[in-house]
């Protein structure tokens, strides 16, 4: 009997020092039956053609070169010449853990799941957090899957910690679902699609994605209009897809309300007009969302949160910035 395929599809732009040791990562898995499609999005440096160096020393890997059009449209690229029966993402400056594609496997086939998850390490230059690595086994049915993923409490909106079937992956693609003009939190939404898609889904409390923070990289660059704008943006498209269903509509709302509450506190460090701009529209947008949250089935937290912001954004954040520094996280995501 034919052992199962994993497409795993790696995109890689700019990213010379870290890409052989990434694709280095996948080779070493225990499952071997892979095919690792490598997807150079108009890199300027050295990256492609060591995509292409790699690929000459062992057949399982692709290389796709083309012109630069973000993250998501290498993926879509990528997903398109897979060939496998189960599709995972590797970001190309980021490790996995030698057997996570094989435990990922096991527990998709052990639960007869469509999708299989894990916990992930982010990655320090000078220390590791854990989310959350309790080493628990949790099976999810569509609904409870898609309420886990836009709740976000632990399960991972990216798209490199999980193994989904490679007929959700494709209808996914073919229907158009995804945006490519999103450059951020486009995992989100692509992973909405998935698990809404799924018929069950299994996550693994264990973390074998280890998720690399530097400097200059996507997730601790400065400020711009994707950053600011696109999370918002894919909120309101799974909004308007999820219907009537008033616990995912819940769920989204008290996100978006959390957004506008940051975007309302925020400082235009960058002296951009656009910033300004965001920031009014974001205390727009609390004060129409505050009655709604005010009224509806919220936590307390966040019922709080738009009450002191709405009523002083300034007296808000210093409340903030006090409890952040209280519980020791007003700098968590500093890479130093």
């Amino acid at each position: 009997m034919d052992r199962d395929k994993i497409s795993v599809i790696v995109p890689v732009y700019n990213i010379e020092a870290y890409i052989e040791r990434t694709v280095g990562s996948i080779l070493a898995q225990t499952y071997d039956e892979l095919e690792i499609i490598i997807v150079d999005d108009g890199s300027t440096d050295d990256s492609g053609k060591i995509a292409d160096s790699l690929a000459e020393q062992d057949p399982r890997i692709k290389v796709l070169h083309k012109s630069n059009g973000g993250v998501t449209a290498a993926r879509i690229d990528g997903i398109r010449l897979a060939t496998g029966n189960w599709i995972g993402f590797v970001d190309g400056d980021d490790l996995i853990e030698p057997e996570m594609f094989d435990i990922l496997l096991q527990n998709a086939k052990n639960h007869s799941a469509d999708i299989s998850h894990c916990g992930y390490q982010m990655v320090f230059p000078s220390r590791v957090d854990y989310y959350y690595n309790t080493q628990k086994t949790v099976v999810q049915d569509r609904e409870q899957g898609v309420y886990d993923l836009l709740e976000g409490s632990y399960v991972e909106p990216g798209l490199w910690n999980k193994l989904v079937r490679a007929e959700i992956v494709k209808k996914t693609i073919e229907e158009n679902l995804v945006d490519t003009s999103i450059k951020i939190n486009e995992d989100l939404l692509m992973n909405y699609h998935f698990f809404r898609q799924s018929e069950k889904s299994v996550y693994y409390d264990r973390c074998l994605y280890h998720y690399m923070l530097r400097k200059n990289s996507a997730a601790t660059s400065g400020v711009n209009k994707s950053k600011l704008y696109d999370p918002i943006r894919v909120l309101k498209l799974i909004y308007e897809d999820v219907g009537e269903n008033e616990i995912l509509k819940n769920v989204l709302t008290a996100r978006l309300a959390s957004l506008y509450i940051n975007g309302a506190v925020m400082k235009n460090l960058q002296n951009e007009p656009y910033i300004d701009e965001y920031i009014k529209m974001c205390r727009k947008e609390l004060k129409s969302v505050k009655p709604i949250i005010a009224k509806g089935n919220f936590g307390r937290a966040i019922k709080l949160r738009c009450i002191l912001c709405t009523a002083s954004p300034l007296m808000y954040k210093l409340f903030h910035k006090l409890y952040a520094k209280a519980r020791g996280t007003d700098n968590k995501y500093e890479v130093r």
